[in-house]
Order: C-alpha cells, then structure tokens, then sequence
C-alpha cells in the first residue's frame, strides 16, 4: 500500500508539473491574460502566426488558405512550444478576386495592418514569430519584405512559411505528381482537416486550368477556380487515406523547419 501511495503521489507531481509547463490553451484568443504573463516570454517565445485570405478554391471551401495554416498551426503548436496567433483571414487575392466570395485587400492596406501585428507580437514578449502563410502570389512578398523589417528594427526573429511550396516534395512522394492552387495537394490537405469542406459532387475536370508558362499569356480573371502547377497533372482524387497521410507528413515538414531554423538562430546567438 505504502508503495502504491508514493506511487500515485509521484505520478501527481509529475502531472502538476506537466501541467504548470504548459498553458491551458495553444490559442492567443483563449487564454487568459494573467496565464499569458505566466508563461510568455520566461517559457514561451514563439509564436505562429497563420495568414490567408478568401478566394474561389474548386470545390473546398473559399477560407481554404486559412482553414490550412489554422490547422496546421494547432497540430504543430505544442511539439514547438509556441502559442497560437488569430488567423489573418484578409489578404491580397490577386487574379481570382472576381469571384464570388472573394475579397481582396490592397497592398497599401496590407503592407502597414501586419507590421502593427508584428510590432505587437514582439511587444507582447515573443522572440520567434513563424507566419505560416496560406496564400501566395503578391502577399508572399509583401510578407516576407514586412516580416524582415520588423526583424531587424525591433532584434526579433522571423520566418514566413509557404506551406504548399516548401512541401512539395512531400506533394510527389504521397501523390506521385504535382499539385495546384485548389488541386491534388490543397484539396486534400482540407480533407484532411474536415471532409464537409469537401465538395466532391461539384467537381468536374474543366474546372481545373494549368498555370501558364511565364511570358505566353495572362487573364484576369484566372479563368479557372483550380490552378495547375504542371500540365495534366494535380487534379483532385479526394482519396481519403493519402489526404491523411499527406497532412501529416506536410505538418512534419514545416515543424522540422522551424525547429531547425530555431536552433540555428539560438546557435548563432541572435
């Protein structure tokens, strides 16, 4: 009995301690500030901040570039440690913004809206911010040009993530071919993440058009809601197991990156 008693005494410590290690929630927007003050900077330096915007995606939801890093950034947040940023669900749509549903906020709106969110990231005691960005086109640079800006004024740490790019290699291993802008990849990533974004009996081939090769022509708007990155290659197979398997092997990827990338800034000392 005796050693049943230090036994279970053990296992509560630890559970305490486990417990006073980490916060009650991941998300910025859910935990309380008196928690925050506990655990951010002195055992919390990172943050995720997920970015996207609204715009036609084949047959997956219009919020798909935010429904990815979101999810992302829930799935990865406590292997790295880091707290959670509220989505940036507003961004530079670009070539698609005719579509129903879209929007699509100015660069001069843009540029100054997420170097104030930076600045309070930064102010509020985080050293690393990692922007998992779920949109391409001209946000990427606008991101990346503010992101080290705010870097080098303020002696922070920051790394700007385009998920769909950096994986694509883990686009061929599970798939076997190239993925698009609402193709084989992104489509299943959000299946991955919820089946009901899905919309399997909307879809036909002629909704997909591969993207041109640069200098033979342009449209504005694209003319097709799925983009390919390769011609013939990336449409949407909605086949449930590799969604699965590529969700997780893309969050794999892009820890595995931050996690480097962390340790060689700590490394270096900056």
């Amino acid at each position: 009995m005796r050693y049943l008693a230090l036994t279970l005494s053990l296992i509560l410590i630890h559970t305490f301690s486990f417990a006073q290690q980490n916060p009650s929630t991941r998300e910025m927007d859910r935990i309380n500030w008196m928690e925050f003050a506990d655990f951010v900077p002195e055992k919390i330096n990172t943050v995720l901040l997920p970015t996207g915007t609204l715009e036609p995606h084949g047959v997956v939801n219009n919020g798909a570039d935010n429904t990815a890093p979101t999810a992302m950034a829930k799935a990865i947040a406590t292997e790295l440690n880091a707290l959670i940023a509220p989505t940036l669900n507003y961004g530079i749509t670009g070539s698609m913004a005719a579509f129903p549903g879209a929007f699509q906020i100015t660069e001069e709106a843009y540029a100054p809206f997420i170097k104030d969110i930076l600045k309070g990231l930064a102010k509020n005691g985080f050293k690393n911010i990692i922007i998992l960005n779920g949109h391409g086109g001209g946000q990427t640079a606008v991101l990346q040009r503010i992101a080290g800006e705010v870097a080098n004024e303020l002696g922070i740490r920051t790394l700007v993530i385009n998920w769909w790019s950096y994986a694509s290699d883990v686009t061929l291993e599970v798939f076997k071919e190239d993925g698009g802008h609402a193709g084989l990849n992104e489509t299943a990533y959000i299946q991955a993440i919820d089946p009901t974004l899905v919309h399997k009996e909307k879809y036909n081939a002629d909704m997909a058009t591969a993207y041109p090769k640069a200098g033979t022509w342009s449209a504005v708007p694209f003319p097709s809601s799925i983009g390919l990155y390769q011609e013939g290659q990336g449409y949407p197979n909605f086949n449930e197991a590799q969604a699965k398997e590529y969700f997780q092997k893309v969050n794999a990827k892009v820890a595995g990156l931050i996690k480097e990338t962390i340790r060689k800034w700590d490394l270096a000392g900056l």
